[in-house]
């Protein structure tokens, strides 16, 4: 959307409002500028009027004119053809540089002394606004010969180009820029001048407007007797500035309203409606085959309203009988039309798709107002029109939400004043709600917020105190997620140890399960169709699907396997759970030059490992499993934080050859027991620790659990933890063994002394004997 300041001024009052402000407030209320052109015409450059014209002696293509330049009268040599006496131009005196460069000096044209020269448009440095020199008339407002023309708004302008979003169809026009404006600055818009004139004759004497059916149109008709119409120079020239023309002058007009009004007008052809030797045209609003709404001549000619004008229809006279109309579509209602049955368009289907201004009266006598200003015209009294029903959208906000949302309290007359200025009606129902009437031009307002949002624009965002954010949404973390977080980042831990991940079916055989003593699904709750015969049972367990592809994956010649699964089991009953399984079998290295090439076997001590590091720290304790599956040397039970979570152990030898399984280990957990909270940080000390190794004599059927109880029965502060690191045993110890075992011991006070060491070790060593008869070596 293009604009000018001068233009604009015709609509509100920017006195004392800079340009450079001007395309702030642009900027801050939506209306993003998107170029800013001033047109500044040289000094020595005024305003002058053409006394005489004569063909020049000696060049058929010069006139030689007597100007006069306010302060005396030069003689200058032109060869423009539109050049005449009684034209009011723009000439450039002597010493005069043009924005080309040229500087105007005294010359001989042909052996005829010229002093100056009449200007063209783009000689000055503004748009060509016509063929030849300027032809300066009474459009541009009062002047004097002689002054410069640069003191004059409409030479001395500033052009804005503004970027619309789509939504803003109501901004496609002067005036409707000019009500952001006053709004963005709080000054009132001129209103239109409405008046009709005493014209004996009456429209309705000649056109007569009929319709079937109500369309969603709204229109209005004024008729003019068209005479001796010219274009004033400002129109020729804002026509330029917005990169637009039109064939003939009245079409020019059409435009030039449009685009200050942002009301959609035509000019017809009188005998278009008119049927031979008929003085009353005949107007008819119709549907066509497209269901779009069209004006009907006589000759079933028509016209489709908003969006293509007959070329049948068009003005190509300059004297007689014309219509204008104005008229109005809901911009839903046609971009929907045209999305659903396309048809060729003319150049003011963009504004009538976009959203126009439905004040048709008021357009139409500012165009009145224009042609009879510009013309011997007379116009034909009153006006035809035909409206459609439309009720404004009714909008109710309270003033705590207008501050909840901004995040700033908004004093409830600026509120009134926004909305005012820009064309809503509001009524207060009570101190602090306001009820918002929504005028037809914004049809993208639909809701409360957008009506903040216009609030918003108006103040301006810079104006908004900054405040921190406050969430005040409640936390939709639900446990699923909790769950999925958790499943997802044990399964990215046991990946990254070195382990693939293993899926399986959730069915299993029953008679491999049954034949390994694990409990399957209860025969009146078992399955009833199911997939194959060796997929007959809801599995119990993950391990033996482990085991099968762990013998697959040796089969191909891999000799190291390393597999996890986390999935879900089933109880006789088929209550669900979900289990974590993992394998470990063959090689517990690759082959490299450190171990020649012979890496060594995976072992129970390295798997235990393997299997904190994805679970965190566990503690093993003296099992026995309630299948076949494990070694009966080698298994242990789970324990995280002092909770049994499952079962480890080294699978039993006959099972290994029947899957072909080297030193196979296998851990099944169960997963809802892993511990998956947020961390906490410890305190840790800054002094330095202590170590203590003592070697005891135990025998050989106690487990170490025992002695593992006694030590921390003493409860030392100063202990940090202990763990095993030998054992020992030989014919001379006889039932007994040695177990040697590492203290770590710090205080986080101070750095232990010996005394304090000694003290800790001897109390460990006093609850061993007490509890359980267990001394040094």
């Amino acid at each position: 959307m293009i604009v000018t300041r001068s233009w604009l001024n015709e609509w509100i009052d920017l006195d004392g409002i800079s340009t450079d402000d001007l395309c702030k407030t642009f900027n801050s209320i939506g209306l993003e500028v998107d170029r800013l052109h001033s047109y500044s015409v040289p000094k020595k450059i005024v305003f002058g009027k053409v006394l005489e014209c004569e063909k020049h002696p000696d060049a058929d293509k010069l006139n030689v004119c007597q100007v006069d330049i306010g302060t005396s009268i030069r003689q200058i040599v032109c060869g423009a053809s539109n050049v005449k006496a009684g034209l009011n131009v723009a000439v450039a005196t002597i010493g005069a540089t043009m924005p080309s460069g040229l500087v105007i000096k005294p010359v001989k044209l042909r052996g005829v002394e010229s002093e100056g020269m009449i200007c063209s448009a783009t000689e000055i440095g503004i748009e060509d606004a016509q063929d030849g020199i300027l032809e300066i008339d009474e459009s541009i407002g009062k002047f004097k010969l002689g002054d410069e023309v640069r003191s004059n708004p409409i030479f001395n302008d500033d052009l804005i180009e503004i970027e619309l979003t789509a939504n803003r169809g109501d901004c496609l026009s002067i005036r409707g820029v000019a009500r952001d404006l006053s709004a963005a600055y709080d000054r009132p818009i001129k209103e239109y001048s409405v008046t009709d004139n005493d014209a004996k004759r009456g429209i309705g004497r000649i056109l007569s407007l009929s319709h079937e059916k109500d369309l969603d149109v709204s229109l209005r008709y004024k008729a003019v007797e068209l005479k001796n119409l010219h274009l004033p120079f400002v129109v020729k020239l804002r026509l330029a500035q917005i990169e637009d023309d039109r064939d003939t002058d009245i079409e020019a007009i059409m435009l030039y309203i449009t685009q200050s009004t942002g009301v959609i007008l035509r000019a017809y052809n009188y005998g278009f409606f008119c049927a031979q030797d008929d003085i009353m045209a005949k107007v008819t609003l119709c549907e066509d085959e497209n269901g779009y709404a069209c004006i009907r001549a006589f000759e079933d000619k028509a016209s489709t309203i908003g969006i293509i004008q007959n070329d049948e229809s068009k003005v190509t006279y300059d004297e007689g009988t014309i219509l204008l109309e104005a008229s109005y579509i809901p911009p839903d209602i046609i971009s929907k039309k045209m999305a659903a049955s396309k048809m060729e368009s003319g150049p003011m289907f963009y504004k009538t798709s976009r959203g126009s201004e439905p004040e048709l009266n008021g357009g139409l006598s500012y165009c009145i107002d224009l042609i009879e200003a510009n013309s011997s015209s007379s116009t034909f009294s009153g006006s035809i029109e035909l409206s459609n029903s439309h009720k404004d959208k009714i909008v109710i906000v309270t003033k705590q939400e207008i501050d909840e949302i901004i995040g700033a309290k908004i004093d409830k007359v600026t509120v009134s004043k926004i909305l005012k200025n820009l064309g809503f009606n509001t009524s207060k129902s009570s101190s602090d709600n306001f009820v918002i009437s929504v005028p037809q031009f914004r049809h993208d307002i639909v809701n409360k917020q957008d009506i903040i949002e216009e609030i918003v624009r108006m103040v301006g965002i810079d104006n908004i105190p900054s405040k921190p954010f406050i969430l005040t949404e409640d936390n939709r973390i639900e446990d699923d997620y909790l769950e999925y977080k958790k499943r997802r980042i044990f399964r990215h831990r046991a990946a990254q140890s070195g382990f693939f991940e293993s899926v399986h079916f959730v069915f299993d055989e029953k008679k491999v399960l049954n034949s390994y003593g694990f409990e399957t699904t209860k025969n009146e709750l078992e399955l009833l169709n199911p997939i194959v015969q060796t997929l007959d049972t809801l599995r119990p367990t993950l391990l033996t699907g482990l085991l099968k592809a762990a013998s697959s994956n040796v089969k191909n010649g891999y000799s190291s396997v390393k597999l996890f699964e986390v999935g879900s089991v089933f109880s006789p009953t088929r209550e669900e759970t979900l289990k974590m399984s993992i394998l470990f079998s063959g090689d517990a290295e690759s082959e490299s030059l450190s171990n020649a090439g012979k890496p060594k076997k995976v072992d129970f001590a390295y798997f235990v490992q393997k299997v904190s590091d994805i679970v965190g720290d566990i503690e093993l304790r003296e099992y026995e499993t309630t299948h076949s599956l494990s070694h009966i040397y080698q298994t242990a039970e789970v324990l995280i934080a002092g909770s049994v979570v499952g079962e480890l152990f080294r699978v039993h030898p006959d099972v290994e050859k029947a899957y072909d399984l080297d030193n196979a280990y296998v851990c099944e957990l169960d997963f809802d027991k892993i511990p998956y909270t947020l961390k906490v940080a410890k305190k840790s000390s800054k002094y330095q620790a202590s170590f203590r190794d003592l070697s005891i004599i135990m025998p050989q059927n106690m487990s170490y659990s025992k002695i593992k109880s006694a030590i921390d029965s003493c409860e030392i502060n100063e202990l940090i933890r202990f763990y095993p690191v030998d054992k020992y045993s030989d014919e001379a110890l006889g039932d007994n063994m040695s177990l040697s075992l590492r203290f770590v011991l710090q205080s986080q006070e101070k750095t232990l002394e010996e005394e304090d060491i000694t003290s800790s070790i001897d109390r460990i060593l006093d609850s061993l004997q007490s509890e359980l008869g267990v001394g040094l070596r």
